[in-house]
């Protein structure tokens, strides 16, 4: 499916070393992307040099611009088609990884791809401002990761609840970066941040990684219920 050279050769070029393994999973998961999105809406990138760079290196940017060292659970809040949660576990197969998303359907992809992959990780379906309040998932994780289109006061309110104080929400998004102007909902949640990385990809958009720190409890109130979040944004 994939070139495995070329995706090893872009991601050295990267600072990222993958090994045959990896390279194998990333090969399967590909197939088993475009196999699935004949079946549902997954992605719009199914060519393989697209989904190396687009998908698995754009994902990869997230172990290179922060360290995981000393993460050990990680939740990946809205998983959708598995980023980046499916190419960090492939990463770093002993990661403790929750992915959570709203639809069943992709959920049931999810699984058969991290099956095929003879990987492990915990699968839920819930809404994140749902499970956002509830005790055995809140305030839980080393780290909670998004890639998303969302507003990143949207993001932040769904995300940082998850988060231990002293863990990190790292969120990968598109050139429209609206950090800044969430600083106050960020506060407001819990959550500090510590890095905003421009990057660029192959000759592609630019893109960014958002690495909050959350340095206090989110106040109880939140998350709020989605059609607040949406119609009164912090």
């Amino acid at each position: 499916m994939i070139d495995k050279n070329r995706l090893c050769n872009i991601a050295k070029e990267n600072g990222i070393t993958l090994d045959e393994q990896s390279l194998d999973r990333f090969d399967k998961y590909a197939e088993l992307l475009v196999e699935w999105n004949g079946k549902m809406n997954l992605t719009a990138i199914t060519e393989p040099e697209e989904i190396e760079v687009k998908h698995f290196l754009d994902c990869l940017m997230l172990p290179k611009y922060f360290d995981l060292e000393n993460v050990k659970t990680v939740i990946d809040v809205g998983a959708g088609a598995g980023f980046p949660s499916v190419p960090l576990l492939i990463y770093k197969p002993d990661l403790c990884l929750t992915m959570m998303d709203a639809i069943n359907k992709r959920l049931t992809f999810l699984d058969t791809a991290i099956h095929a992959l003879g990987l492990e990780a915990q699968l839920i379906h819930s809404r994140a401002e749902d499970s956002g309040q509830d005790k055995n998932y809140r305030e839980m994780f080393d780290l909670a990761t998004a890639r998303a289109v969302a507003p990143m006061n949207v993001l932040a309110e769904y995300c940082l609840p998850f988060v231990k104080v002293g863990g990190y929400f790292v969120a990968l998004k598109g050139s429209s970066d609206d950090t800044e102007s969430a600083k106050d909902a960020i506060s407001t949640l819990g959550g500090e941040v510590v890095e905003n990385i421009s990057y660029k990809l192959n000759g592609t958009e630019p893109r960014s990684i958002v690495v909050i720190k959350k340095i206090s409890q989110t106040p109880t109130q939140f998350p709020r219920k989605s059609k607040k979040i949406s119609t009164k944004p912090l």
